[in-house]
């Protein structure tokens, strides 16, 4: 081989390594995961669509002849804003061009809805809160699963993530509503939207990004918590996160192969002998049920297994870094609104959530910037022991009381949960009744309908003698006696013969049962220990009986006239 054809091949050599490491550089068009085939995009408002691309890149949006231009900012980002378009089963293509060409197909426009909060929102209809499986399965779970094809209902679930700072994306798809895709799926949620879907009629994409047993301020942006001295200490928390960060992150390799090579240790020394004795007492368990005797107790391995250390952003209870992992990545995304449960990580601390919730509602409606968007939330559901005084030390009772206090939001809905609790289980099944409680809420808030969507609200009251009579709005038909919808051994409890669950008392704030009879729209309240009553407590604990609902069926919410702050009482006295 000569020289000059050797050197012909080294400059074609070079010219293909120039036009690749050019191909390689240049940075395709991007966008968040939140856009994707068989999406929904909000109707009737403005739709946000934005990504990535070289700066200066000239970028086109197209949904059908609805067109818009841009040009990437310096950092490489670019939005723009399509023009309203009414909802319509009639699936679009969305296009986006800049240097490569993005296509998503499928895309309906309807209504779209965030689910989001904890384990109770997270409970799939299988019965599955992410990776703790095998809880039965919701209520009606049974026959909603194997009907749940409905090409108009769209589901994105975001992957759990946490951050220190806001992520710019999620990771996450949207998939059409298949038997299979809504047993994943929020069971609340599943059920809010598909009572949506009949009632309107049009396509509904729920996004779903929730985390079991995480508390309201780990879904709170930190300028969010930075703008109310109560939550100082929660900044301050999360600033200490950060302070530590580079060192958690320098030593995590470290302390993630120490765990692996313990687990593997404990794999291979205990598991085995642990597994069978799981088995043989699963066998126990199915044999003591047949034959209708109690349940061995279950095995514990003798040293435990070892627990996979948090990562350095520390654990996703912290403040703010839910947020900013599983919800800043979707803003600006055009929604309808959203729906929430959440509360029992909060519960031991009820007064303060009287603040906190609003906090975070506000929070989500200035970052979204898109107005007071309607929120709708779940009051917490019964659970733990039987209330057997009149009015619980209980931080649940203040943490309903704030959810009630709440509704002074605009464009706020509450669906009480707290008749179709179980005391036994804080992830009571009946999620069916939550979601259509929680969609009546929307048709009037979000949708205005003229409807009965709550159950009697405390409005006022007036001392009337040695009784004082409670008034209510919200009333529907009327008030009266009633039962839950569900309830936890499926056994129809009998009809009630008078109303439970209120409590009295005078100026010296001691509270004892009361006498309680329905008066029209009115409940008069008295107790013969009581002379002169002051103030009116209803299903004032964790887990109350309580039987006061509307003629439509839906409860009424627990309440207190008095803004007595809590008082821990006295110990009991010393066994004899």
């Amino acid at each position: 081989m000569n020289k000059l054809s050797l050197r012909c091949r080294f400059i074609v050599l070079s010219l293909f390594l120039a036009i690749a490491t050019f191909g390689l550089s240049r940075a395709d068009v991007k966008m968040p995961a939140i856009f994707g085939d068989h999406m929904v995009l909000q109707q009737n408002i403005k739709i946000p669509v934005w990504g990535w691309a070289d700066p200066g890149e000239a970028v086109a949006v197209a949904l059908g002849d609805n067109t818009a231009k841009t040009t990437a900012d310096g950092g490489g980002k670019w939005r723009v804003d399509l023009q309203p378009v009414k909802d319509t089963a009639t699936p679009f293509t969305l296009t986006v061009k800049g240097k490569n060409t993005l296509t998503f197909s499928d895309v309906l426009i309807g209504d779209v809805w965030v689910c989001s909060g904890q384990s109770n929102m997270e409970f799939d209809l299988a019965g599955n809160m992410g990776t703790y499986k095998g809880f039965g399965g919701a209520t009606n779970a049974a026959a909603a699963v194997p009907a749940a094809n409905d090409p108009q209902l769209r589901l994105f679930i975001v992957a759990k993530t946490i951050a220190l700072q806001p992520k710019p994306d999620v990771v996450g798809n949207w998939q059409v509503c298949t038997p299979d895709t809504a047993a994943q799926f929020s069971a609340v949620g599943y059920f809010f939207g598909q009572e949506l879907r009949h009632s309107l009629n049009r396509p509904i994409g729920l996004i779903g990004t929730y985390w079991g047993g995480m508390p309201a301020q780990a879904f709170t942006s930190l300028s969010g918590l930075q703008k109310d001295p109560p939550f100082t200490n929660y900044v301050s928390a999360y600033q200490k996160i950060a302070d530590d960060y580079p060192k958690a992150q320098q030593d995590y390799p470290t302390v993630l192969a120490s765990y692996q090579q313990d687990l593997k240790k404990w794999n291979e020394t205990v598991a085995p002998a642990y597994n069978a004795a799981l088995k043989q007492w699963q066998d126990a368990v199915a044999q003591a049920t047949a034959s209708g005797q109690p349940a061995p107790p279950k095995p514990v391995p003798p040293t435990p297994m070892p627990k996979h250390p948090v990562g350095p952003e520390g654990p996703a209870s912290n403040p703010t870094v839910l947020f900013n992992g599983m919800v800043a990545p979707l803003i600006p995304y055009a929604i309808t609104g959203v729906i929430w449960y959440q509360g029992e990580a909060n519960g031991n601390k009820g007064v303060e959530y009287a603040m906190l919730f609003p906090r975070m509602i506000t929070d989500w409606r200035e970052k979204w910037a898109q107005g007071d968007f309607p929120f709708l939330y779940v009051e917490l559901a019964a659970f733990g022991k039987p209330q057997t005084v009149p009015a619980e030390y209980n931080g649940w009772a203040f943490l309903r009381d704030a959810q009630l206090k709440t509704l002074s939001l605009p464009n706020t809905g509450m669906a009480s949960a707290v008749d179709i609790g179980n005391p036994k289980d804080i992830h009571p099944k009946d999620k069916l009744d939550v979601g259509l409680r929680l969609a009546l809420a929307a048709k009037h808030v979000a949708y205005k309908e003229k409807l009965v969507y709550s159950g009697p609200l405390y409005d006022s009251m007036k001392v009337e003698g040695n009784k004082i009579r409670v008034s209510f709005k919200e009333v529907g038909g009327g008030l009266q006696m009633g039962t839950p919808p569900w309830t936890p051994d499926g056994v129809t409890p009998p009809a009630p013969t008078e109303l439970t669950g209120f409590a009295i008392a005078g100026a010296d704030q001691k509270w004892t049962w009361a006498k309680a009879r329905i008066d029209g729209n009115t409940v008069v309240v008295s107790s013969d220990d009581v002379t002169s009553p002051v103030a009116v407590r209803f299903g004032w604990g964790a887990c109350p009986s309580i039987n006061l609902y509307n003629k439509e069926g839906l409860p009424a919410s627990p309440f207190r006239t008095d803004n007595w702050p809590p008082v821990q009482p006295p110990p009991a006295p010393p066994k004899p």
